[in-house]
């Protein structure tokens, strides 16, 4: 019974730790989709005024 524990306490750590890659990797990459359509709309904005 004393590797209950072990196991319920390694299946946490497994669970924990997926959450946090993928919590991580959704600010991730929300940040650079902003920052893509960022740059999309300054370039955008240069055809309109003439590239300057």
């Amino acid at each position: 019974m004393a590797w209950i524990p072990i196991a319920l306490f390694t299946f946490k750590i497994l669970v924990f730790g997926t959450g946090m890659y993928f919590a991580i990797k959704w600010h991730y990459d929300k940040g650079r989709k902003r920052k893509q359509a960022l740059q999309e709309q300054q370039k955008a904005a240069q055809v309109q005024t003439g590239g300057a």
